[in-house]
């Protein structure tokens, strides 16, 4: 019985000779947004998963890809496809094995199944890459099946946990149950820093956890280093003063030199994010003058008093 054709290639959005970075770059920006925990009730995203999932799972293996190139390029996507003679035999890819979605998970708890046009090509595993699928093939499915398919999922943390170090539980599945496992971070763990979990993916493979760090209220990163901005008062900038600067371990106290500008930025040594190997970055405080948004009438006297005998001229170059 003819099935529809489905061009994985067009459906990761991919050319026919991507390279294998793109195609998983390609999967995980398609997997997250059409995720279901994304889209609730949302019927369309949940059939689009499915369909990214099963693109992937052919073009990330390389005998599946193969087999599925020997296609050629002349096929449409949605056209009536018959196989050729003897295509489903001598191959060898009958063992399937269903990649999880990012989040650790199948779609709403449980494993997506293949489209008629999958099973055409690799055999009647219904997703679930199971030696029992086809009894006559048991023991080629079984040594494919064996072959653990390394998973990813995501985590985000608190930029501070990222610095000192943590414990997070982690809920992931292991075939038809789910786990909840331990995840030490180290100290000094960056934005994209990735935790391999041996035998902790799906199918028994390795589980990757891809580290985000969640947006700072105060702090910024660059690198090792991070960056908070301090308000002063025009005073304060004129004259000098010692103010407190917020850090990752709590309050500094830091001496402003007479005279700074607005943006200028005071470092303190060593009290950046912390380096995995030892050290830390540095700590800088950007600093920017603001002034009262109401004025007093004692205040306003000051600064028209301050305007008739200041010889300081910005606008003419005048530093006197």
């Amino acid at each position: 019985m003819p099935v529809k054709f489905r061009d994985y290639y067009e459906i990761l959005g991919v050319p026919r000779a991507a390279k294998e970075e793109e195609i998983k770059k390609a999967y995980r920006k398609l997997a997250r947004k059409y995720h279901p925990d994304l889209n609730p009730n949302n019927k369309q995203a949940e059939e689009k998963f499915k369909e990214v999932q099963e693109a992937y799972e052919v073009l990330s293996d390389p005998e599946k890809r193969q087999k599925f190139d020997q296609l050629g390029a002349n096929w449409k996507n949605g056209a009536d496809f018959t196989p050729p003679p003897n295509w489903g035999t001598g191959g060898g890819f009958e063992g399937t094995i269903n990649i999880d979605d990012l989040f650790g998970r199948g779609a709403g708890g449980r494993r997506s199944t293949f489209s008629d046009f999958f099973e055409t090509l690799f055999g009647g595993m219904g997703g679930m890459g199971s030696p029992e699928a086809e009894p006559g093939r048991r023991g080629r499915t079984a040594g494919r099946a064996s072959r653990a398919t390394e998973s990813e999922t995501e985590l985000s943390l608190p930029l501070e946990d990222m610095h000192r170090g943590t414990i997070r539980k982690l809920t992931v599945r292991l075939g038809s149950s789910e786990k909840t496992i331990d995840i030490r971070i180290p100290p000094g763990a960056r934005e994209d820093s990735r935790i391999r979990i041996p035998a902790g993916g799906p199918d028994g493979g390795d589980l990757y956890v891809r580290l985000r760090q969640q947006p700072h209220s105060r702090f910024t990163v660059k690198g090792d280093d991070t960056e908070v901005e301090v308000p002063i008062t025009p005073w304060e900038a004129a004259l000098g003063a010692t103010v407190p600067v917020p850090t990752l371990d709590g309050t500094a106290e830091v001496r402003v030199p007479p005279g700074i500008a607005s943006g200028q930025r005071l470092r303190l040594r060593g009290q950046g994010m912390n380096i995995r190997g030892g050290g830390r970055g540095d700590h800088f405080a950007r600093l920017k003058i603001v002034l009262p948004k109401e004025l007093t009438e004692t205040e306003k006297k000051l600064f028209q008093e301050l305007s008739k005998v200041s010889k300081f001229r910005p606008r003419n170059g005048s530093n006197a």
